[in-house]
């Protein structure tokens, strides 16, 4: 992935200097005071020297605009801005080339940075920041804050009036160029000095990042206040990849192991590197891929899952003439190439790199080629295949010869009508008959309330309208699948049945005797089943207060994780300790008197099937709303495994997907109200403490996005999707629930004002409405502001990470 185009050797060491580098020409110094332009094209051309400073120069930069080029190079006498193809005119002519001079005696510049307009340069000189015209000798302001020495500045690429300054106190600041004035300030972000700063425009995010390899990626809205939204350590992303890579040879381990010093990776430059797919016509990302620049080699972070793609280390390359690098200069990307500068640390040497993009592309052409959707019929001897085998009631034989005789209450018979005379007057339809519109109309309420579409342009839920207080735990909730009704599990073991709107009394169920753990509609909404960690589960009706099935006495040695129903209603799928069932059932709602507790209701066992290894299952999601063979099963070995029960087996296993075990896993199941593209029921949610939420493509069971706004440091905090596909709600132990676009890794919204952590949430699959559930008892109804809308993209969390197979 990396080539040498050039390699030069230097008079002095510049292992710290700002070099600088574009899409057509890279530039180092010279004897200390003139500058050198290479073509990156050809590396065998000439170079242009440009002459002009006295004193040693000791940054450089390239505007960002591609006509013209120029070049602005600074040393403690001048700072000059140079026209390239005006100087190389000028040269081939005879003539000596001559720049701008911006800025005379002004001190050491650490570090130049033009705006995206060109038409301004800002130099970092000691604790001060001047900003400069780059057309005459002008300062346009003079930025002073930092208590230490600014190592960069970076303006924002939507708003060139916006400049944003690191410092080796540690802290970063966002400026108003003009007011002249700080918009945010960071708080000390580490031990270690930050050293550089980079934009992406595309998410409106902020990186920055320090000499211990920590990076940080904020939020900068339209109020410029920065929200973090994720942070990352470039040594623990490395030890996570190097776990996830696949087979590696013991011996060849061993021996890293044995000769592995650990380094620190200071992040020396970031810049854009998310290659291009064919598909890509517009020119636009696939991804949000950037690559950092450090000591030992080039890293390409993938920022909507804080995890590494892939580390190009200098050691890996002999052909190299460098090992460790001492600063860099990355130009744009080009056609699926990137070109770079690099200065070694500790030999006075200069390469020119070529990095290609598009073999970084087939890192994500792994795909495993799993899919909810079934591509085939059940097998024969598939579990699904199973049928519930009814006994017909056996009835005893009469004895004896006496033969059973008709019994007539009546004396008298009616007459059939055979003697009477013939009808003369055929049927006429009663004219005076009143019409129920009362009725009528309000079955037709009630079909129209059926057939209304899930509003796919709504905004997220986000404004409280109706509060309940329970003053118990609320363990779990689940709508049913026309939305009219939400049952609540407690922590009391009772279980409320509420209508949507949350007014009037709950229908109260009891009979298990530990907290609830799990509940499950059916298809039709007339039955439901309930969990319970008294190693207990429980089908309902409506009809009856009694449970129509109970099933327990010690059929399980450990509490329920996860019960629901599956496959369109035709099993109930339950896991208990490192096993996943798979049970038959028919339910029989009559009663006897005499029999009264006789259950008629029966239950058989369909299949057993056991995690690889046998790890206890923490959680699983299986979708009912259509025919699907896979079932996806959380280990407390921290693993995903998919199962296909159209086989019996474990398909996939994807270990470590968490540092900590999952304790929530949730699909995109839609609704009968809403429709999303195909391919985005493919995706899953999973949560864990301390490590926030991943989304997955099923298909390549990578990780697709990251979200980590919210807190959950010990509490099982449950999460969602809307049923448009487009929003995420995770509880939080900060007493906030949070809302995300499923597109972008800062939160839309922060529901505020709850009285305990928020442990559960549920969208209504009928309406854009997310209920919460917090560990004191209180139920939040939210719903959606009026005339505010987004984007229909649901796909676009897919599609930002799936390319072309190369």
């Amino acid at each position: 992935m990396l080539t040498e185009k050039l390699s030069l050797t230097c008079d002095r060491l510049l292992s710290h200097r700002q070099l600088a580098c574009c899409y057509s020409y890279c530039s180092i110094p010279q004897r200390g005071n003139e500058v050198l332009i290479y073509s990156t094209k050809d590396g065998q051309q000439k170079p242009l020297l440009l002459t002009g400073h006295h004193g040693d120069i000791s940054a450089m930069t390239f505007g960002k605009r591609s006509r013209p080029i120029i070049l602005c190079s600074a040393s403690a006498d001048y700072i000059i801005v140079w026209d390239i193809e005006l100087c190389q005119k000028r040269t081939q002519e005879g003539e000596a080339a001559a720049g701008i001079v911006i800025g005379t005696l002004l001190g050491e510049v650490v570090h130049l940075s033009f705006c995206f307009s060109d038409e301004r340069v800002a130099a970092c000189i000691g604790a001060t920041v001047r900003v400069l015209s780059s057309k005459r000798q002008e300062t346009i302001c003079t930025l002073t804050g930092h208590v230490g020495p600014v190592t960069s500045a970076e303006f924002c690429p939507w708003n060139n009036d916006i400049l944003v300054t690191t410092s080796e106190d540690r802290t970063f600041r966002v400026w108003d160029l003009k007011m002249e004035a700080v918009f945010f300030q960071s708080f000390v972000l580490s031990a270690f000095p930050l050293l550089s700063a980079f934009f992406l425009e595309k998410d409106r995010h902020l990186i920055t990042g320090s000499t211990d390899g920590q990076v940080w990626c904020f939020s900068l809205n339209d109020d410029h206040k920065c929200h973090l939204v994720t942070k990352m350590d470039l040594q623990k992303m490395e030890k996570r990849h190097q776990m996830h890579q696949e087979s590696h040879e013991a011996g060849c381990d061993d021996k890293l192991s044995a000769d592995k010093v650990e380094t620190s990776k200071p992040v020396l430059k970031m810049a854009l590197c998310s290659p291009l797919s064919h598909t890509d016509t517009d020119q636009k990302n696939d991804n949000s891929w950037f690559c950092i620049g450090s000591s030992d080699g080039l890293y390409v972070v993938d920022l909507a899952t804080s995890e590494l793609v892939t580390a190009l280390y200098f050691k890996d390359y002999p052909h190299l003439s460098i090992t460790m690098a001492g600063s860099w200069a990355i130009s744009p990307r080009c056609n699926n190439s990137m070109v770079v500068l690099v200065s070694s640390l500790f030999t006075p040497c200069v390469v020119m790199l070529e990095v290609h993009l598009c073999d970084l592309g087939r890192l994500l052409a792994c795909g495993v080629g799993f899919s909810v959707f079934p591509s085939s019929p059940p097998l024969l001897s598939s579990p699904l295949n199973a049928e519930l085998k009814r006994k017909e009631p056996n009835h005893p034989k009469k004895k004896g010869g006496i033969k059973e005789q008709p019994l007539v209450f009546n004396s008298k018979v009616k007459s059939s009508g055979y003697t009477s005379a013939p009808r003369r007057i055929m049927f006429s339809p009663k004219t005076n008959a009143q019409k129920n519109s009362s009725s009528r109309k309000k079955a037709d309420t009630n079909i129209g309330s059926l057939l209304k579409d899930y509003p796919a342009d709504s905004a997220a839920p986000a404004v409280p309208c109706t509060d309940v207080s329970l003053n118990k735990q609320v363990s779990c909730l689940q709508y049913s699948g026309d939305g009219k009704q939400i049952l609540c599990g407690l922590g009391d073991s009772t279980v409320l049945l509420y209508k949507s709107c949350l007014t009037g009394a709950p229908a109260v169920y009891i009979g298990h005797d530990k907290p609830i753990s799990s509940l499950s509609w059916s298809l039709s909404r007339q039955w439901w089943l309930s969990a319970s960690e008294d190693l207990s589960l429980r089908i309902w009706t409506h009809c009856s207060s009694e449970p129509a099935i109970i099933m327990g006495d010690k059929m399980f040695s450990k509490p329920i994780r996860g019960a629901q129903f599956y496959y369109l209603d035709k099993f109930l799928l339950l896991a208990s300790g490192p096993c996943l069932y798979l049970y038959l059932y028919n339910l029989d709602n009559t009663r006897d008197d005499i029999k009264r507790y006789h259950q008629r209701s029966v239950n058989k066992l369909a299949g057993c099937f056991t995690t690889s290894p046998a790890t206890d299952i923490t959680a699983l999601s299986a979708i009912n709303d259509f025919f699907s063979y896979i079932v996806l099963v959380c280990g407390s070995d921290r693993s995903i495994q998919v199962f296909d029960m159209n086989k019996g087996i474990v398909a996939s296993e994807l270990p470590d997907a968490h540092s900590r075990a999952i304790h929530c896993i949730t699909q995109n199941k839609g609704s009968a109200f809403s429709s999303q593209a195909p391919d985005s029921y493919n995706l899953f949610l999973t949560s864990a403490v301390t490590d926030s939420m991943k989304i997955w493509d099923l298909r390549t069971l990578r990780c697709v996005r990251r979200y980590e706004n919210h807190v959950n440091r010990c509490q099982p905090c449950s999460s969602a999707i809307s049923p448009c596909g487009r929003f995420i709600a995770t509880g939080s132990e900060d007493n906030c629930a949070y809302v995300y676009d499923i597109r972008s890794s800062s939160y839309l919204h922060k529901l505020p004002k709850h009285s305990d952590t928020v442990l559960n949430v549920a969208f209504n699959p009928a309406t854009p409405q997310l209920l919460t559930g917090t560990q004191d008892g209180k139920l939040r109804l939210f719903k959606s502001s009026s005339g505010s809308s987004l984007s229909r993209d649901t796909g676009a969390a897919v599609h930002s990470v799936l390319s072309e197979t190369v």
